[in-house]
């Protein structure tokens, strides 16, 4: 597979000039979205509507872009996501909605409507084979994803506690995954609790959804017979108590999370858009979000997911770290080991590389891109 295209607008506008959001429907339309044809067709945009607290979301002006340009082509476009496996504002279809208009998602915001893929409780979903899977051989997708003719990833670019950092395939993989299908990727290493860290703050047992948390003498258990592995409390506790007890996990999650991914855009044409702005170290799932580690970079699409999160793995990586924030923290420590890679610089225990290495291996795209500059 050679070079795919990757095409690339920054967020730049003089005083009276092109607002951003017709920049992005100038970039996605010379990125060769109108080469689909979307006449009638039913089109999901994936994207992710933001933790109540979190402010780090995509703004729902840009969804309307996309929108926007998929109805001037004849399309019906809805917006999508799944529900999550962890407790929080998204678990189930009533509270995912009402946490997407509390954010600003509506059909008038957004110029199309908003459907929950996975249903009411997160089970409505698709076995859909994985062409070339070794790791998934059926993933569990949201039916309304896969009843779509088109698919199209909108994806907020920042960093993550386990995947390095979140784009295009994991804004596809883990993002239209049913609750089943968070589970099966999270699954491969299950967290255990340092007793002496422990503060018994209870912050851990209010992120599992699978009460797998109980506290013995003011410290924090975890029952592994209940635990699913969503390492939500890894990321809850503010005292680094808990960790994986599996050093694989995290690529394990990679090559899982690649596999789901090509599961949802085999057969159907498929799109991707990733906006590199308020890169904060951690996913959007959180109820809150840490200062950018990383300035706004740009806006980028291409029809190649790996390609892709090459060229804005790239960009972040040659960017200057920002001060005041998780990385610039982390690089000013006296014990600082430079990893030559602001995401692990950022976050040492993530992972990012195994992701694109596989996805490209199982043909989902090349990492190899040529950046045309708009």
């Amino acid at each position: 597979m050679g070079a795919s295209k990757v095409y690339f607008t920054d967020f730049r506008t003089p005083y009276g000039g092109t607002p951003i959001p017709e920049k992005l429907k100038q970039l996605i339309l010379k990125g060769g979205m109108a080469d689909i044809d979307f006449e009638g067709k039913f089109t999901a945009i994936k994207m992710h509507f933001g933790e109540l607290g979190n402010v780090a979301f995509l703004r729902p002006n840009y969804a309307k872009a996309v929108a926007d340009v998929v109805k001037s082509l004849g399309g019906m476009p809805f917006l999508t996501d799944c529900n999550t496996l962890y407790v929080g504002s998204r678990k189930n279809a009533i509270e995912h909605l009402a946490c997407a208009a509390e954010n600003g998602f509506s059909e008038l915001s957004t110029g199309c409507p908003i459907i929950i893929a996975d249903g009411l409780k997160g089970t409505d979903e698709a076995l859909v084979p994985v062409n070339g899977g070794e790791y998934v051989k059926e993933a569990k997708i949201g039916r309304a994803i896969m009843d779509a003719d088109i698919f199209i990833s909108l994806a907020h670019f920042k960093g993550h506690e386990m995947a390095g950092f979140g784009g295009a395939i994991k804004n596809v993989g883990m993002g239209c995954g049913s609750r089943a299908g968070k589970m099966e990727q999270h699954n491969a290493g299950k967290p255990k609790v340092k007793i002496k860290a422990c503060r018994g703050c209870r912050l851990c047992s209010r992120q599992c959804a699978q009460g797998a948390i109980s506290y013995e003498g003011g410290k924090a258990s975890i029952d592994w017979d209940k635990c699913v592995g969503c390492g939500r409390c890894i990321g809850g506790c503010n005292f680094d108590a808990i960790h994986p007890t599996d050093d694989s996990s995290a690529r394990d999650l990679d090559l899982k999370m690649a596999e789901y991914a090509k599961a949802v855009v085999d057969g159907r044409p498929a799109f991707y858009i990733n906006l590199v702005m308020d890169i904060t170290p951690n996913c959007d799932c959180h109820s809150e979000n840490d200062a950018p580690i990383l300035p706004d970079i740009g806006m980028f699409c291409s029809f190649d997911p790996v390609a892709l999160d090459q060229a804005c793995a790239d960009a972040c990586l040659a960017s200057a770290p920002m001060p005041n924030s998780q990385l610039g923290d982390n690089m000013a420590k006296a014990d600082f080991v430079d990893h030559h890679d602001h995401f692990c610089n950022s976050t040492p225990e993530s992972e990012w590389e195994t992701c694109l290495t596989h996805a490209e291996k199982i043909g989902l795209g090349s990492r190899e891109y040529e950046l045309v500059k708009l």
